[in-house]
């Protein structure tokens, strides 16, 4: 009888740090994580929400905890890797998903506030590298680690009018192909996720039904998409089927960018 998971493809009792775990895309991460058996911290800047994911996690009978972590300042992400030590005593995967993006305005480039376009850089770049940083000795101790940093196909098609958010973004890609040249002698696997427009509960709170019908447009898979269309992805990066890939960025938006 073939074993019920295929071991390249196994996540049971991974540790696995999802930032942004507490709404939108990042909430189903940490519940299909938890579902593969993945012990899963959900770290989110609103901490009652990542409490709310991971009580829920809990009740299924997934082990899972909450943290409430500002990716932006570095004592905040050193406290979520030591958090995920104590708890768990390892450090398999980061998840690097918590972003600014739904809150930020459509507008001009000439509209963006200067104080904006830094805070999106703040959270969006200076928030992963902080991340990594803080997980890396953990990784590097066990030889081992995933790093999943989360992009956006807005890189792929150059989509206007949130310019430093599709800037960041642009950049995570960057930082992804030199981060995985740095880390892959500790054992290290660095790699990226482009989502098209997603409809998580953020998504669909700060879009008209109309500028939905624009991003669907030219997609071969003409729908919308959603955030469980990413988890499969995402999991790929993460487990051991993908030990031989890092630097990658893996497009997920329905085929409207191809390359």
């Amino acid at each position: 009888m073939a074993d019920a998971v295929n071991e390249r493809f196994d996540l049971e009792g991974r540790v696995v740090i999802i930032t942004g775990g507490g709404k939108g895309i990042g909430k189903v991460y940490a519940q299909e994580f938890a579902r593969a058996g993945a012990r899963v911290i959900a770290a989110d800047i609103d901490g009652a929400a990542a409490e709310t994911v991971a009580d829920e996690i809990t009740r299924r009978g997934g082990a899972a905890f909450a943290l409430r972590t500002d990716i932006a300042e570095p004592s905040s992400t050193e406290a979520m890797a030591a958090a995920a030590i104590t708890r768990f005593g390892a450090i398999d995967v980061l998840i690097n998903n918590a972003s600014l993006m739904s809150v930020l305005a459509r507008r001009s480039w000439l509209e963006i506030p200067v104080e904006e376009w830094d805070r999106v850089m703040a959270v969006n770049l200076r928030g992963m590298f902080l991340s990594c940083r803080a997980v890396f000795p953990a990784m590097k101790a066990q030889a081992r680690g995933k790093i999943v940093n989360i992009s956006s196909s807005r890189v792929w098609d150059g989509t206007p009018n949130r310019l430093h958010y599709t800037t960041s973004k642009a950049g995570v890609i960057g930082f992804t192909r030199a981060l995985a040249r740095e880390v892959a002698e500790f054992g290290i696997t660095v790699n990226a996720v482009t989502p098209g427009m997603t409809q998580s509960e953020t998504q669909v709170q700060s879009s008209s039904g109309n500028y939905l019908a624009t991003r669907i447009a030219g997609r071969a898979i003409e729908r919308a998409q959603y955030p469980e269309d990413l988890v499969g992805a995402v999991m790929f990066l993460a487990s051991p089927a993908s030990d031989f890939m890092t630097g990658q960025t893996i497009n997920v938006d329905g085929g409207k960018a191809m390359h």
